[in-house]
């Protein structure tokens, strides 16, 4: 996910992807933590970097929004 993409959103529709990535990363971390494998091993650093990316879009828009 780019940040323009997330720039694009409301701010109820980033803090809902934003839930959305962290319940996947969790499911992520429990299959490794398992003993199990992902299917791709590198979409844990991609879930990683796309909430980064969301909650400084989020954050961005909150400090507009208060003066």
């Amino acid at each position: 996910m780019r940040a323009d993409e997330v720039r694009s959103m409301n701010l109820e529709e980033a803090k809902a992807k934003l839930r959305e990535l962290r319940a996947e990363l969790a499911r992520e971390r429990a299959i490794r933590r398992g003993g199990g494998s992902s299917e791709n091993p590198m979409r844990a650093r991609e879930l990683r970097r796309a909430i980064a990316r969301i909650l400084t879009v989020i954050r961005e828009k909150e400090r507009v929004r208060v003066p």
